[in-house]
């Protein structure tokens, strides 16, 4: 029977409407060999501090937001976990400490990258783990901001993080990245692989070069010393193609970081779009977002980047976003190793489908019809195209020709009253001679699948948003840290830790301190000075106050602020109210972070080794400061910023610490 007539027959069967003349025929076999092998979706936790927020949630909210992104069979069921290597530095939304600060110094149970990649494990024992530095500290770089000039220290520092996941934490990281934001080091790439082998890590595997394709795809397939190192080539926001040359090296092609996407339902539509055309486009295997979880201060860079959001440890307060169920319409019914069709690729009227096999009878097919202005990603730009509602009739053939129902899951976007439905299982799908039309619309994804294990999971609603506490206290006062970062604070520029004082018998014996002393390697650039922010952004008047100790001799300084406006990349320009005091016996008060607008200054008979409480309060146009609970300064004038954050910091790269936070702010 000719496959018109049989669309035909199918769709009287099927009772299904539409103008079935102008139904399109798509045949899905395996009948002449398969297409690549499928690696998986996954999300990125870091570059940086991404996650910062998650690990201060409470439970059981902290678990619910686990299960949604990695418990196989209920949410997103991430099948990749790719995670910073902690460099020191600024990374985009905040700095992760290093595994070793100084090169004669190692500890790998800083961060909270550790625990993030236990508790995947927990929940899918076959998550694949991946990491990749976006900085180093700066005695890697030997005083240069490069990582590659000593690249044996470079590649010893790698190896080091690696074995420590192994021996600290049981787990086994499968790839790694290579640093690559400005350039590549073909030499490095090959000393990494010979460290990793010599260190019995012969299957980690490298990914290269975590940029763009080129020019890593030409040095892979010019030097083969190289090609045998390689096993992926990596892309960033690759816009779902790749190039001939990426295609002839014969590697896995990864889009190893991508979406990057505001988390609304447009965003929704970009990340349906991109995990389909990936592979139809550029025959991309793995997708991976950055980043894993909207965890950061909202006023941070890239605000709600996301899979989900949880940016309100305070409250409990998260949003399960719309990228988590397109995710599931892959993950929940594949697993790495399973292999696309060849016959996938666009439909007539707009959109795609893939088609993805175990071997072993069942067959996946995701099709997707989002528009162009629903599905635009922050990047790269989004050529014109047209997408209109079709009829699609889909013919199995080869070991699927016998398939008689398939499971049903659908996704409506629905931009004119905002009621979209997602992630919604529908009756079976019969099929007839191995086939089955479908009215498509636009703006939706549908998942047709063997699989009958699907799952919308759901837990009771979160609690309401609310703002920052008004009133925050933190003495410090904890034995044994869960994590070596304070709640809520969110390193900008140096690392600020839990810290035992042992020579201080008297109230400051656990404090929070500022460790990094020289400026990290980082594609960012760093403010000069070290900072940490916490609380509301929206906050305007407010009274800071904090026990502070300079331990550099002379030339130490440190400060308390508020009305800090900017974070992340943008940190060397932020502004705010910054309350000084210095080693040298001054003091001074600017408007900037960079120190350079002086609205105060005077003498304030500080020093080093000796305990001083600031207190900063901000009032309308005028801010005044105390010391030791005296007054050192008043009525200086600030007429911008209007709000920010309250924040803590140093003057240079330099060791302080801090202790008695307090917070009382209005709103």
């Amino acid at each position: 029977m000719e496959l018109r007539k049989l669309a035909v027959v199918a769709a009287l069967v099927l009772g299904l409407t539409g103008a079935l003349s102008s139904s399109t025929s798509y045949v899905l076999s395996d009948a002449q060999g398969l297409g690549r092998l499928f690696d998986g979706i996954g999300g990125l936790s870091g570059g940086g501090a991404t996650s910062r927020l998650l690990v201060n949630y409470p439970e059981p909210f902290r678990s619910q937001i686990l299960d949604f992104l990695f418990t196989p069979g209920f949410g997103a069921s991430l099948h990749i976990l790719k995670v910073e290597i902690g460099g020191d530095a600024q990374s985009t939304d905040g700095t992760e400490p290093s595994h070793m600060h100084y090169e004669n110094d190692e500890n790998y149970f800083r961060g909270y990258e550790w625990w993030l990649m236990k508790e995947a494990k927990k929940r899918n024992p076959n998550i694949t783990l991946m990491s990749l530095p976006w900085a180093f500290p700066g005695w890697v770089g030997h005083g240069k901001n490069w990582p590659y000039d000593f690249p044996d220290i470079t590649a010893a520092y790698v190896v080091n993080w690696i074995l420590g996941a192994k021996q600290y934490h049981d787990l086994d990281i499968q790839y790694v990245g290579i640093w690559n934001e400005r350039n590549y080091d073909s030499n490095y790439i090959k000393l990494l692989r010979y460290t990793l082998d010599k260190s019995g890590l012969e299957t980690v595997r490298i990914i290269a070069s975590d940029n763009l394709w080129e020019p890593v795809v030409q040095s892979v397939l010019l030097d083969p010393e190289l090609s045998r190192a390689v096993d992926v080539i990596g892309a960033h926001y690759p816009g779902t193609n790749s190039v001939k040359e990426a295609l002839k090296t014969q590697k896995k092609l990864w889009a190893s970081e991508d979406y990057s996407t505001f988390n609304d339902e447009v965003g929704g539509g970009c990340w349906a779009r991109i995990l389909n055309q990936n592979y139809v486009n550029g025959l991309i295997t793995a997708t991976i977002s950055w980043n894993l979880v909207a965890s950061y201060y909202e006023d941070l860079p890239f605000s709600r980047d996301g899979l989900m959001t949880a940016e309100e440890p305070w409250s409990g307060n998260y949003v399960v976003e719309s990228p988590i169920w397109i995710t599931a319409h892959t993950t929940q019914f594949t697993q790495p190793g399973w292999t696309y069709l060849q016959t996938v690729g666009h439909l007539a009227q707009g959109g795609s489908y893939v088609a993805l096999t175990d071997g072993k009878g069942n067959l996946t097919v995701v099709i997707e019809t989002m528009t162009h202005d629903h599905s635009v990603c922050i990047r790269p730009p989004l050529p014109p195209f047209n997408v209109t509602s079709q009829n699609a009739t889909f013919q199995l053939e080869g070991s699927f020709a016998s398939i008689k129902e398939l499971q049903v899951w659908r996704s409506q976007f629905n931009f004119k009253t905002q009621k979209s439905s997602f992630f919604e299982k529908l009756p079976p799908q019969k099929l007839l001679n191995g086939l089955f039309t479908i009215k498509l619309a636009e703006d939706e994804v549908y998942t047709f699948t063997t699989i009958t294990t699907g799952q919308k999971g759901s837990y009771p609603a979160s609690p309401p948003s609310a703002r920052f506490p008004k009133v925050y206290k933190d003495d410090f006062n904890v034995r044994t840290p869960p994590f070596s970062e304070a709640p809520d604070f969110a390193d900008q520029t140096g690392v600020f830790e839990y810290y035992v004082n042992m020579s201080d018998p008297g109230p400051h014996v656990f404090t929070l301190r500022q460790v990094v002393t020289e400026r990290p390697v980082t594609w960012v650039a760093d403010a000069d000075q070290t900072i940490s922010v916490i609380g509301d952004h929206q906050w305007e008047n407010l009274t800071v106050t904090c026990d502070v100790f300079m331990e550099r001799v002379e030339t130490g300084g440190v400060f308390v602020a508020a009305r800090v406006d900017k974070g992340g990349q943008s940190v060397r320009s932020a502004r705010g109210v910054f309350f000084w005091v210095f080693a040298d016996g001054t003091y001074k008060v600017t408007s900037d972070l960079a120190g350079q607008t002086v609205l105060a200054e005077g003498k304030s008979g500080t020093r080093a080794h000796g305990w001083h409480t600031l207190s900063l309060t901000v009032a309308g146009p005028y801010a005044s400061g105390q010391l030791n609970g005296y007054p050192l300064w008043k009525n200086a004038v600030v007429l911008t910023p209007k709000n920010g954050w309250a924040a803590i910091g140093t003057h240079a790269f330099e060791l302080a610490q801090f202790d008695n936070f307090a917070v009382v702010a209005e709103y």
